[in-house]
């Protein structure tokens, strides 16, 4: 049994949260809003998965301090607008435990991938990229979950790996650090607008392909490799957002194909789209 650090209590956070839970992991969360933890230490509940009871050994704070400490693990979970704040918030309570990156993007303003944004802000971390085909409504209620965790560091990868994995979730190891760039494209919504607007299989396989395509290019310029692109948290992702009614991305674009603006499109999903807000 380990004790968990999840910095986000969103879909994903929260997911994760459940699936260690269930495993016999004690874990907290930090919420940045008093409801959301009042919401989840109270109700039981969060927003976004209105069908899950949430787990009693899972406890719900905004002292990201009482979080962080004591702890073997921090997942952080946060959109990847936020995560050079946020790791700026709990940097200085971290001992040595390893900080396990779940969220996925760019940061706009430096382009820093997120593993940069970790390595600048704490350069003697060790630290994983967790990455590939999930969506939270599913590993949220135990549907079987094939991930990556991607570290320099093989004691990380064991670690993570022997703490996520059950016969529910199937967990591989890596050390390619990029990882988390197979995970991002901008066709997950154009696969929505074609679905909406009726262009049919030969113009939504083209936008998986290309898509492929364009992430492989980028990730292999910043130093991936090939192969790693044609795996779960390229090809993998990149198949389950574009395909899924839990993408928000492919929610999004079916929105737009409707005839939303983006503005539209973001108020009535009501939560981060990573191909709007994240890249």
């Amino acid at each position: 049994m380990k004790n968990i650090a999840i910095i986000g209590s969103g879909t994903w956070g929260v997911a994760l949260a459940m699936h260690l839970s269930n495993i016999g992991h004690n874990v907290k969360l930090w919420a940045f809003m008093q409801e959301e933890a009042d919401n989840i230490n109270i109700e039981r509940k969060c927003k976004f998965l209105p069908d899950v009871r949430i787990n009693d050994n899972i406890t719900c704070y905004t002292d990201i301090q009482k979080v962080v400490e004591g702890t073997d693990m921090i997942l952080h979970v946060t959109p990847s607008k936020f995560v050079r704040e946020t790791i700026k918030k709990y940097k200085d309570y971290v001992t040595n435990q390893p900080i396990i990156m779940c969220a996925k993007g760019f940061e706009a303003e430096t382009l820093c991938t997120l593993s940069q944004i970790i390595e600048q802000e704490m350069p003697n971390s060790k630290y994983g990229i967790f990455s590939g085909p999930s969506h939270a409504e599913e590993v949220s209620v135990g549907i079987p979950t094939a991930i990556v965790i991607a570290s320099k560091d093989e004691e990380v990868r064991n670690l993570v790996q022997e703490t996520f994995m059950n016969e529910k979730m199937r967990v591989y190891t890596s050390d390619v650090t990029h990882h988390g760039i197979g995970s991002m494209s901008a066709r997950e919504r154009e696969a929505g607008i074609a679905t909406e607007i009726d262009l049919g299989d030969n113009s939504f396989a083209a936008l998986i392909t290309r898509g492929l395509v364009e992430i492989t290019r980028l990730g292999t310029a910043m130093g991936g490799k090939h192969d790693t692109f044609y795996g779960l948290s390229g090809l993998g992702d990149l198949i389950v957002t574009c395909m899924s009614e839990h993408s928000r991305n492919r929610r999004a674009g079916r929105l737009i194909g409707k005839g939303y603006t983006v503005e539209q499109a973001r108020k009535e999903i009501g939560m981060v789209i990573e191909s709007i807000d994240n890249i």
